[in-house]
């Protein structure tokens, strides 16, 4: 058995298998949701472009942009008990460590997030709480389309809904929530506009008032740079 210690985790080896200790001592990232907020400002602004340049990360809802009266509210989503399947990365061990890039697990275990790193079902340390506090997708959308209605959100001229999500879905499984979700606000004054839903590999832009879905293809590179500017 041997150790050798980073800047932010001790690292045991017994013969081929390796795991990632976090230390109490050294830098913790601080928990919150802003990272999260702040790679959805990043996609919008850099997939769909100048509608969204003036977002700011706020709250109630999440981002918004005062002059042009667009307010986005940020959230995510996931079938019940999928936490369980999901991987910290600080667990990891033996093989299945390798196939991390070095540099990015050096993030991962910095930042405590995991999300727009291509790795699957990996997951950082915070990222974990965040993810268990996700709720199924439906229920979600049901949530929220409640709040906009209730005035939670406050009087913008247009609402959004960004969501991401750690399911798999399909474009038909998206479509089909844009039907729903179009239907449970149809006698609403108040609603969505647009609903967008972020895997990691993926966004899906859907237009909630033609009930269309758009398909955007995110390669690593790109999530990459939206995390690395969404951790600055």
């Amino acid at each position: 058995m041997g150790f050798f210690k980073n800047e932010n985790s001790l690292q045991l080896s017994i013969g081929r298998f390796t795991s990632f200790v976090y230390l109490s001592h050294m830098i913790e990232p601080k928990f919150d949701t802003t990272f999260f907020e702040r790679y959805a400002m990043i996609a919008l602004q850099t997939i769909l472009g100048d509608k969204y340049a003036c977002l700011v990360n706020s709250d109630r809802p999440d981002l918004q942009d005062i002059e042009h009266s667009l307010g986005v509210e940020v959230t995510r989503s996931m079938k019940e008990n999928k936490t369980e399947a999901e991987m910290l990365v600080n667990e990891l061990a033996g093989d299945n460590i390798f196939c991390i890039d070095e540099s990015d697990l050096h993030d991962i275990e910095l930042y405590g997030y995991a999300f727009g790193l291509n790795y699957g079902h990996y997951m950082g340390e915070l990222e974990k709480r965040y993810w268990s506090l996700a709720q199924p997708l439906k229920r979600i959308i049901k949530s929220k389309v409640h709040k906009v209605a209730d005035g939670f959100y406050g009087n913008f001229n247009q609402f959004e809904l960004f969501i991401f999500t750690k399911d798999d879905l399909t474009r038909h499984e998206v479509q089909l929530t844009v039907y729903y979700m179009t239907e449970l606000q149809n006698s609403n004054a108040i609603r969505y506009s647009k609903l967008h839903i972020a895997q990691t590999d993926k966004l899906y832009v859907c237009d909630l008032k033609t009930q269309t879905v758009e398909e955007h293809a995110l390669c690593k590179e790109q999530c990459r740079a939206f995390y690395k500017k969404a951790v600055e």
